[in-house]
């Protein structure tokens, strides 16, 4: 059975949980660096990346984190606040991002809390009617390299969805929906890894 851990050490690692367990997925909370060896993918979850950041140094995760990413090759999602941690660069001076994704992300480029919002997106290789996205005090894609693919963008044309390789990065919150397709394709990718 494929097993997907969740970094649990801050943010909304629950709300992932609920939805890969729905899947059937098998889910690991993961907080402490060797809990990485036993998993198949990593999701990043939402919640604030100044203090995920924090905790993956004080915890003495960011080298295994980037091990099992990049020399591994582990498929792992970010969403939003994780989205942010995976970046290779920020247009803000912190946090220090895990530099994984050729992207340079700015952090809550829509505003405050209140200026949250809800839109539909077309998202590239999903079937179906358009994805509805959350999006909260999120992060948007400021550039993305070459070799990273857009699965999503707004109407203005700023990508909010991005695929490079085995990494996936969203700056909407896809664990506060009922719709599911977006966990699926996460699982898939981890399931053609595996």
């Amino acid at each position: 059975m494929t097993t997907v851990g969740v970094l649990a050490i801050q943010g909304d690692f629950a709300e992932h949980r609920k939805t890969l367990e729905r899947l059937g997925v098998h889910v690991r909370e993961i907080r402490m660096p060797h809990q990485l060896d036993d998993i198949e993918g990593l999701i990043i979850p939402g919640g604030e990346s100044t203090t995920i950041v924090q905790l993956i140094d004080i915890y003495e995760m960011r080298e295994r984190l980037r091990e099992r990413i990049l020399r591994d090759r582990m498929p792992t999602w970010g969403t939003c606040a994780g989205m942010i941690v995976m970046a290779g660069y920020l247009s803000d001076h912190r946090p220090q991002p895990l530099r994984l994704m050729d992207t340079r992300v700015s952090r809550n480029a829509f505003g405050r809390q209140v200026d949250s919002f809800e839109t539909e997106l077309e998202v590239s290789g999903m079937d179906g009617p358009p994805y509805c996205a959350v999006f909260i005090r999120a992060p948007v894609f400021e550039s993305v390299g070459e070799s990273v693919e857009v699965l999503a963008s707004l109407d203005d044309g700023r990508p909010v969805a991005v695929r490079q390789g085995h990494m996936l990065a969203t700056s909407f919150h896809p664990e506060l929906t009922d719709d599911d397709r977006m966990h699926r394709l996460f699982v898939d990718m981890v399931e053609r890894r595996a």
